[in-house]
């Protein structure tokens, strides 16, 4: 499913990835969230691609911070380390990496067990499937209205098989609200 050609940039990327966030908000008291952002810890500065700030449950506040990778190969389980290296520097509660090309074993792994969300973006006309005795790659109809890109929760169950967990669309008309 992992395709290092998505036809995106970074920074339509990280948008599209801060304006998924913004729509799940849910039943949030308040939500704050920012593109391209400078964060500073006991130990150093950090540039943070999403910074989520929610309140819930009465008053209880959320930082969680968000990595977008638009790499040519999976994404490997150092940077899942560096990400929870963050969180724990500048106190935040939760990390999440968004990526286009997927995660390897080993990020899966270790990202399961320091509480970190993984999700995979992908071309949404990926999600349109076909029963055929011949493998060919058939376009799906335009009148199916598939969403632009899909996004995916890739985790570890309990046995160690990799899962995965459809999250929905993700189209771009959340742009214009936000004038991005």
């Amino acid at each position: 499913m992992a395709n290092p050609n998505l036809e995106i940039n970074a920074a339509e990327f990280e948008r599209l990835v801060r304006d998924w966030i913004v729509k799940q908000g849910g039943e949030l008291t308040s939500m704050e969230v920012k593109h391209d952002v400078k964060v500073e810890a006991y130990d150093s500065t950090y540039q943070i691609d999403v910074l989520a700030k929610l309140q819930a449950f009465a008053g209880a506040e959320f930082t969680v911070l968000i990595e977008c990778k638009k790499y040519r190969n999976a994404v490997e389980r150092e940077l899942i380390q560096v990400l929870h290296d963050k969180v724990r520097s500048v106190c935040a509660h939760k990390g999440m990496l968004f990526s286009t090309t997927g995660f390897q074993s080993g990020a899966i792994k270790y990202a399961t067990a320091h509480g970190i969300a993984l999700v995979s973006i992908i071309d949404g006309g990926a999600t349109y499937e076909t029963r055929s005795a011949y493998p060919v790659a058939v376009k799906p109809p335009t009148w199916l209205n598939l969403p632009k890109f899909a996004l995916w929760h890739v985790g570890e169950n309990g046995a160690g098989n990799i899962t995965m967990k459809s999250l929905g669309r993700a189209d771009t008309e959340l742009n214009e609200m936000f004038g991005d």
